[in-house]
């Protein structure tokens, strides 16, 4: 070994590049990046999407696949068991293969197309284990068992041999795990792999590779954009910006005394759980504040942003003088579950079960909890995509489940959803403008065509795209562009009611902020009201007044945001705000967090 390298190190990255050919040129997605990794540590880089900080965990891995991609420079070193330190850029492939899955593994965030749909889970472990270990099959599945134990999988046995899709996404993530685990690598790499969960399984998954780690001494790099997760769980941070290292330091350094503006409006972006803001700071009024060196805090802008408490009351008092937009009364949503061969009706699952609840105009009603309680099937519900077992949904009046479809379909014009998932609601043989467009043709609104486009281009102006973004397809739009999108194709219609479900889950803490701004910058303009469907209660806590916690298909507590949120009444809305990450309590520790 070297004299430079750090027998304590297990890694060593110095001035790594990393290219794409597009389109458009040469793109440099990595930039000079120099860091190094101790044994037994957990390095965060966090940034966000685009930043590089994923392309550079790829290149680690020699995962970056030409002739597009190239690893174009620099040096990258590992610290190999059984081999020493080995340069692993210029290493040939089969080097390469061998210390991956073995001393190097990765958790990739979307474990549903990491793994092999029509392979059974326990075969995937299985299949680690015999290739890089050489165990017969017995032994291979007698490991896999074990793995599945260490992981702390229900029902460990029958999930060997059950499919993907048969599992949630929070045991589809612990299976990535095992078979990351599965030949005790000296370094796992995370690549957001809790972005998608829910925060009660955000927290055990964060829980057990601190445990996994404290019982094997392996490093670790947590690749996220979301500095919650990484106050909890990190030792030192890397923060990424347009593919360069902007800061990086310990973990208490970085969250007392940002010193990069990108850093600062990391920290800031996400949703306060000590205050009430009117709308949220964003990157790029950080970045905006230090290209004019005005020197504002942090704290500053907060203070600027939050709601006072004679404001909260007047806006809660004003929406309840009114009468109610939408009435829920005691709806069920069930699913039979079917058994044997005539398909005899066993048992239901119960999605929905005997809700009731009113929205008033200009309100947002949050409605939060962990997958499964049955929030996205209430929200269907309401709207009829899914046929309710019974009860009724009032809007202004008019009794949504005795409508038929001729009259349903006039009324949706009234009330609009926005999907969590935007590229899969999208065309994507169809341009962003006819997206738009399209409702509006159905619906007859405006005069012509024309006009229509007309109206269609102040709508992307007001969701804050451009006019050229009009002849645009959907796969040419990042994922907050494309949330906008579908913000803008539900606005089309003119709609009085909005349910948003789960419309910022996926996107980064900065987008999200400028998403979450600009429904409320809507509901401001144009008078909607919202259903706000979360996981999140810390996101649900900002943009509503009113809010209600589901669990198993019931309302668990509804209240006043605040309220529930200081004062909980129930064990199960307590473990979803103590699953929170927070940020927030550094910033407020120190008030000395500034854009400068």
């Amino acid at each position: 070994m070297s004299a430079t390298h750090n027998p304590d190190n297990i890694l060593e990255v110095s001035n790594l590049e990393t290219s794409f050919k597009t389109s458009h040129g040469l793109t440099h997605a990595v930039r000079g990046a120099s860091f190094t990794l101790r044994k037994g540590e957990t390095l965060g880089i966090v940034g966000e999407s685009g930043s590089g900080k994923s392309v550079t965990a790829l290149s680690i891995m020699n995962l970056i696949s030409g002739p597009a991609g190239k690893v174009s420079g620099g040096e990258i070193w590992f610290n190999s068991p059984t081999a020493g330190w080995t340069e692993l850029r210029n290493a040939p492939a089969e080097t390469a293969r061998k210390f991956r899955g073995n001393e190097m593994a990765m958790v990739f965030q979307e474990p549903m197309t990491s793994l092999n749909p029509v392979i059974t889970c326990g075969k995937q472990v299985m299949e680690v284990l015999q290739l890089h270990l050489g165990l017969g099959r017995k032994e291979a599945r007698a490991r896999a068992l074990a793995l599945f134990e260490r992981v702390r999988l229900p029902r460990p046995e029958q999930l060997l041999d059950t499919y993907p899709h048969q599992i949630s996404g929070g045991q589809k993530q612990r299976v990535m795990i095992a078979m990351a685990m599965a030949c005790n690598p000296g370094l796992l790499i995370a690549d957001e792999p809790t972005t998608a969960l829910d925060v009660t399984v955000q927290k055990t998954i964060l829980e057990l590779i601190q445990q996994l780690q404290a019982e094997t001494g392996m490093a670790t790099m947590f690749i996220t954009h979301d500095l919650g997760v990484v106050a909890e769980l990190c030792d030192r941070v890397l923060v990424m910006y347009k593919g360069e290292i902007v800061e990086q330091g310990t973990v208490a350094e970085i969250f007392r005394a940002p010193q990069h503006p990108y850093t600062k409006g990391l920290l800031a972006c996400r949703p306060r759980l000590d205050r009430r803001l009117h709308t949220l700071p964003t990157i790029t009024d950080f970045m905006r504040i230090s290209e004019a060196g005005s020197g504002e805090t942090v704290e500053g802008m907060i203070a600027k942003a939050t709601v006072t408490r004679d404001e909260y009351d007047a806006r809660q008092k004003a929406l309840a003088a009114q009468p109610p937009m939408l009435r829920v009364e005691n709806l069920r949503t069930w699913f039979p579950v079917h058994k044997g061969l005539f398909g005899g009706v066993k048992d239901h699952v119960k999605a929905v079960d005997d809700v009731s609840f009113d929205v008033y105009p200009g309100e947002t009603m949050g409605l939060v909890g962990e997958s499964g309680c049955g929030k996205t099937t209430l929200g269907r519900s309401i709207l009829r995509l899914q046929e309710p077992t019974s009860g009724k949904v009032i809007f202004d009046g008019k009794d949504l489940t005795a409508m038929g479809q001729n009259e349903l379909r006039a009324l949706r014009k009234e009330v609009q959803i926005i999907f969590q998932d935007p590229y899969s609601a999208l065309n994507p043989r169809m341009t962003v403008g006819a997206a738009i467009q399209e409702p509006m043709t159905v619906h007859r609104l405006h005069a012509d065509e024309k006009a229509r486009r007309k109206h269609t281009l102040s709508l992307l102006d007001r969701v804050g795209l451009l006019p050229e973004h009009y002849d645009r397809y959907p796969h040419e739009f990042s994922g907050g562009q494309r949330q906008r999108v579908c913000i803008a194709r539900a606005l089309a219609v003119d709609p009085r009611f909005i349910i948003c479900d789960e419309s910022v889950s996926a996107l980064d803490v900065s987008v999200q902020a400028q998403v979450l701004n600009l429904l409320l910058d809507l509901r401001r303009d144009f008078g909607l009201t919202y259903i706000f469907i979360s996981h999140d209660l810390s996101v649900v806590k900002f943009m509503s007044d009113r809010m209600i916690v589901m669990n198993k298909g019931r309302i668990e507590e509804m209240g006043f945001s605040e309220e529930v949120y200081a004062a909980p009444k129930t064990e199960y809305t307590r473990a979803l705000i103590n699953a929170i990450p927070d940020t927030g309590k550094h910033l407020a520790d120190t008030g000395a967090a500034t854009a400068d």
